[in-house]
């Protein structure tokens, strides 16, 4: 379906944000990179405010999905995350910096996670429902 912004699939979106899930739990420890040691505690504000994330923020490259996935699959595997994120609380949350920000609270990784996960499933929810509208002039 057309993309309102970026140029993953809906499969390849949910897997990303299923990666970034796996972050925030530990189950990944990515290197913090060199421009976020720089730049990373500067900009950490603005990326936990009340703002919504913007069109094409920078993405790390190892969170960019390129190989097809099957959305259900993908479904499947961002809602067991979700479960594990919420269920274990504070303690589920790595101590290990992000690639980016560095060191994280809980309670950042926990704002960070939902300023995510919303801005991927607000372009699903667009996907969906311009496929919804062709739906029904089509029948």
């Amino acid at each position: 379906s057309p993309r309102k912004w970026g140029k993953m699939t809906q499969a390849q979106a949910v897997a990303h944000c299923s990666q970034a899930m796996e972050w925030a739990l530990g189950d990944v420890k990515p290197a913090r990179i060199f421009v976020g040691r720089l730049l990373g505690g500067l900009v950490k504000s603005k990326a936990l405010s009340d703002e919504p994330m913007t069109r094409n923020s920078p993405t790390s490259k190892s969170l960019i999905v390129t190989d097809d996935r099957d959305l259900a699959a993908e479904q499947r595997r961002l809602c067991g995350l979700i479960d594990r994120f919420a269920a274990a609380g504070p303690a589920g949350c790595t101590t290990h910096p992000h690639s980016f920000f560095g060191p994280l609270t809980p309670e950042e990784w926990s704002a960070l996670m939902y300023k995510h996960l919303d801005h991927h499933l607000q372009e699903l929810k667009h996907d969906f429902h311009h496929f919804m509208e062709k739906v029904a002039v089509t029948t």
